[in-house]
């Protein structure tokens, strides 16, 4: 009997942070195989609409790196 560590994935999750995507949001914005790899707790609609959900690298710089962007605080 195999013992599962840590949170599950399926297919309604975000990939990056596990927070619920639904199908809309995974069949528009996610990859060929409607997983979404962010969605909009961990990512900026600007990313998202360019393909960050999809897994794709994008040109805008990531909330998670950039301090003061999605509503963060500047430290």
């Amino acid at each position: 009997m195999a013992v599962r560590l840590g949170l599950p994935r399926d297919n309604c999750s975000c990939l990056h942070c596990g927070s619920h995507v639904t199908d809309g949001f995974r069949r528009v914005f996610g990859d060929e195989e409607c997983r979404a790899h962010r969605c909009g707790e961990c990512d900026t609609y600007a990313r998202l609409s360019r393909g960050s959900a999809a897994g794709h690298s994008v040109s805008i710089p990531d909330p998670e790196t950039s301090p003061g962007r999605h509503g963060g605080e500047v430290a």
